[in-house]
């Protein structure tokens, strides 16, 4: 794609190849989709051509001399200005590799995984009757089919899954058990609060720390952000004291 290519002119403006494939990726990716065809080109050129001829006209009505113009452009010019001098300020902040490390190693525990456990159950309101549902399970009626069958709970509708689940999630007893089970072991009945649990474990996986290269990215970024937060306060400090600032 040679984007030099001059697909038009509108007076003594030129526009290539080059300005049509910058507005397209300057779109959010799924419009931008519909701009990728011959079509879909052909319709953005026409309206940079349109854009480029209410310039024109612009500059020949001589809306450029309005005061209102004016008003705006001044407006547009001083924050333009101000966000410049922001980031000349903070564009030279970087993270050095021994920070990002040293500030891993002192902050570990905010990389930490919790443990977790992905397990299915069946609730039953007596004890009796679920050790009547572990013998059935035993003798070959699958965990599945058993919670369908005899669960009163709604995760019945999906064979007892209850899906991925970390500590804190269940409660104390439901929790101390699955999280103290073997991979695909069923428990014997738990009793809690609501009834009698069988309990099929899938798996489960320990609490363990994200090491730095999962991390690094995040990590980066958070620390990049707070030194050009430091620069820009730092930078604002000094200028109260080189301005008059009058609150009122």
């Amino acid at each position: 794609m040679d984007n030099t290519k001059v697909l038009a002119v509108v007076g003594n403006r030129e526009i290539t190849e080059g300005d049509v494939q910058a507005i397209i990726k300057s779109l959010d990716p799924q419009r931008a989709v519909q701009f990728h065809t011959e079509e879909g080109k052909q319709q953005l050129l026409e309206e940079i051509i349109d854009h480029e001829l209410m310039y024109l006209d612009a500059i020949d009505s001589g809306l450029t001399e309005e005061e209102a113009y004016q008003k705006e452009l001044k407006k547009i010019s001083e924050n333009f200005l101000k966000q410049y001098a922001i980031n000349r300020l903070i564009k030279d902040a970087k993270v050095e590799d021994e920070e990002l490390q040293n500030y891993y190693e002192d902050h570990k525990d905010y990389f930490k995984s919790p443990a977790t456990a992905k397990a299915s159950h069946i609730l039953v309101d007596s004890e009796e009757k679920a050790e009547e549902i572990l013998k059935e399970i035993n003798e070959g009626l699958s965990f599945e089919e058993a919670a369908s069958k005899y669960s009163s709970c709604p995760s019945k509708a999906q064979g007892g899954n209850l899906g991925e689940f970390s500590k804190g999630k269940m409660v104390p007893e439901f929790e101390e058990a699955a999280f103290n089970m073997e991979k695909d072991e069923i428990s014997k009945p738990v009793k809690t609060q609501f009834g009698y649990h069988l309990i099929k474990l899938f798996d489960l996986k320990k609490e363990d720390i994200k090491p730095l290269n999962e991390v690094k990215d995040r990590l980066t970024q958070q620390l990049l952000g707070q030194k050009q937060q430091q620069l820009y306060l730092q930078k604002a400090n000094e200028l109260r004291d080189k301005y008059t600032v009058t609150m009122k």
